[in-house]
């Protein structure tokens, strides 16, 4: 069971610190308990409640109304509002309480609701990723289980991997052909199926060759597909030694392809000199190399 003060709370949940001692005292929203030494922490359940609490004052309830509601009561409310289309930080609640409870409705509410409404591209940007820098935050804070990311992190995949299905493949061999893959211990499974995504719908050829891969099986995929681009993430495999090492031996093992890299270890670590290669600092940058090559199509 995790441990929180007041400032992770405020961190996680969005309200103020000052605030939520206001509905402790007026209305009893939690009860904090106190360590020996009288420094109050709260726990599991106190979060939980207060991210519903924060949910439902957003969408409009009086916080004295709230107070008076029952867990079952608050449960039915919660489900009932996430049918609506509602502003980021209430997303954002819906999804964190999505991964506390381990609860797949919730997320698949707020997640399939916005995929109706403006698309899947634009709810992966729009929705999942600032959900995912907050899931980042809870990772750090301890807020959240391992086994409790694995589960978002899995539903996510299953998204995308449907989505990747639905488009069609492009019919034109001539087409611009992209070869993705990760390092080994690279974990960006979600980032690659995410820029697996975009690139098949703009309709360009993209080959998804997995994770954890060696260079050397890296250079028998590109010997046969011959891809123009080759597509990686770099935000951890090399952070002992300078990257600069690995991608000499990237390009020989990919002779021919431009290198597209992203990832934490390309902005952090000089990468220099480097012929043939685009490096993409954001989604940002990857979406607007994309759609500026298909306006070339």
């Amino acid at each position: 069971m995790a441990i929180y003060s007041i400032s992770d709370l405020e961190k996680l949940s969005g309200i103020k610190s000052h605030t939520i001692r206001i509905w402790e005292q007026r209305y009893g929203i939690l009860h904090p308990k106190r360590t020996d030494t009288n420094i109050r922490f709260y726990e599991d359940d106190d979060l939980q409640r207060l991210l519903n609490v924060a949910l439902l004052n957003r969408h409009g309830f009086r916080i004295s109304k709230i107070a008076e509601m029952t867990k079952e009561d608050m449960a039915e409310q919660v489900s009932s509002v996430s049918n609506f289309k509602f502003d980021v930080g209430a997303q954002l609640d819906v999804l964190t309480l999505s991964v506390i409870e381990m609860d797949e409705i919730k997320f698949a509410r707020i997640f399939d609701n916005h995929v109706e409404q403006i698309g899947f591209e634009e709810t992966m940007m729009e929705v999942v990723y600032p959900f995912m820098e907050k899931l980042s935050l809870l990772w750090l804070t301890g807020s959240i289980k391992p086994v409790q990311e694995n589960f978002i992190t899995q539903l996510i995949r299953n998204k995308l991997i449907a989505a990747i299905e639905r488009e069609p493949l492009a019919s034109d061999r001539k087409t611009t052909k992209f070869l993705l893959y990760l390092p080994k211990d690279e974990q960006q499974e979600l980032s690659i199926l995410f820029m697996q995504y975009l690139i098949k719908r703009r309709g360009f050829r993209v080959v998804n060759i997995g994770s954890n891969l060696a260079l050397v099986d890296l250079k028998d995929a590109c010997q046969i597909h011959q891809p123009d681009y080759v597509f990686t993430v770099l935000s951890e495999t090399f952070s002992r030694e300078p990257v600069q090492r690995y991608l000499a031996s990237l390009q020989a093992a990919a002779p021919g392809s431009h290198l597209l890299l992203t990832g934490y270890l390309m902005a952090s670590q000089s990468a220099s000199n480097l012929e043939n290669a685009t490096i993409l600092p954001s989604l940002d940058d990857a979406l607007t190399f994309l759609n500026n090559l298909k306006s070339k199509k």
